[in-house]
């Protein structure tokens, strides 16, 4: 399939463009490689896990009224990672050291996000993901957040009366 390597070229000229990125990789948002450029790490582990905190992060701006899901950037002691959603369908995880400059890893991010939508959708069609029932980042003017929600309203599970009795001893 020629988005594969499309997707791919578009990875290639993102790590030209940022100083320090040790990696990038486009998944669809149920955890498929699209297409990756990490040494020295398993992309489909990559991808899987990149899906499970898409998920939570779409719950997590859920949760707190912040409107659709955009990035998710977490540091660790030795650099960054970055998820930028890229239309419905898809989304980019950077992976970059930690003497990043963070401005320059989210323009760019944020470009290739974009970039990887048009190619995605133009070959695949928009929608069909997990989150395909979710608007794109920008397909509609950000509105107020609806302060009449309380932050937090997720589900809460009540614990539930054992269907068999507990032996007793003896």
């Amino acid at each position: 399939m020629a988005v594969e390597t499309d997707v791919l070229d578009e990875l290639r000229r993102l790590r030209t463009r940022v100083p320090r990125l040790a990696g990038s990789l486009a998944a669809t948002v149920d955890g498929l490689v699209l297409a990756h450029d990490v040494p020295g790490t398993e992309p489909e582990g990559l991808a899987a896990l990149t899906a499970a905190a898409l998920g939570v992060a779409h719950r997590m701006t859920d949760a707190a009224g912040r409107g659709d899901f955009r990035e998710l950037m977490v540091r660790g002691a030795h650099g960054y990672i970055a998820t930028y959603a890229a239309g419905t369908t898809a989304v980019l995880t950077l992976l970059a050291d930690d003497r990043v400059n963070v401005g320059r890893l989210h323009l760019e991010g944020r470009r290739s996000g974009a970039r990887i939508a048009e190619l995605v959708d133009a070959r695949i069609g928009p929608g069909g993901g997990r989150h395909a029932d979710r608007t794109a980042a920008g397909d509609r003017a950000p509105g107020p957040a609806d302060r009449s929600r309380p932050i937090g309203t997720l589900p809460v599970r009540t614990p539930q009366r054992p269907a068999h009795r507990p032996r007793t001893g003896g």
